[in-house]
């Protein structure tokens, strides 16, 4: 019994990365943008969503710096990744992060940073 208990264990660990995934991707910025009053720099990132429709909070993340969102949820399928931005005071204001299959039409002036 103690045999197949661990065997169930190794199981649910190797499939939890599936699950946390279907929520989650890799997003490359090109250029610098804004989300709120936070400027996120060019590079590699990991955003991250949970809620559906219009209730939806998205995390961007890198290394231990990240940026919570709220946006909303729009299933849309993408040939790439991508995003949109407006010119604002000078500066890119993220808009919408495109993904496989949805898209994140961010309200960035309530972002908070951590």
């Amino acid at each position: 019994m103690k045999r197949l208990s661990t065997y169930a264990l190794m199981l649910a660990l190797a499939a939890a990365p599936s699950f946390a995934a279907k929520n989650s991707q890799s997003l490359n910025f090109a250029t610098p943008v804004k989300v709120g009053a936070n400027e996120i720099p060019a590079g590699d990132y990991k955003v991250t969503w949970t809620g559906t429709g219009d209730n939806v909070q998205v995390t961007i993340a890198q290394n231990r710096k990240s940026f919570t969102v709220p946006a909303k949820l729009v299933d849309e399928k993408h040939n790439h990744k991508g995003y949109v931005v407006s010119r604002e005071g000078g500066a890119d204001q993220l808009q919408t992060i495109q993904l496989s299959n949805v898209s994140l039409q961010l309200e960035s002036a309530t972002a908070s940073g951590r």
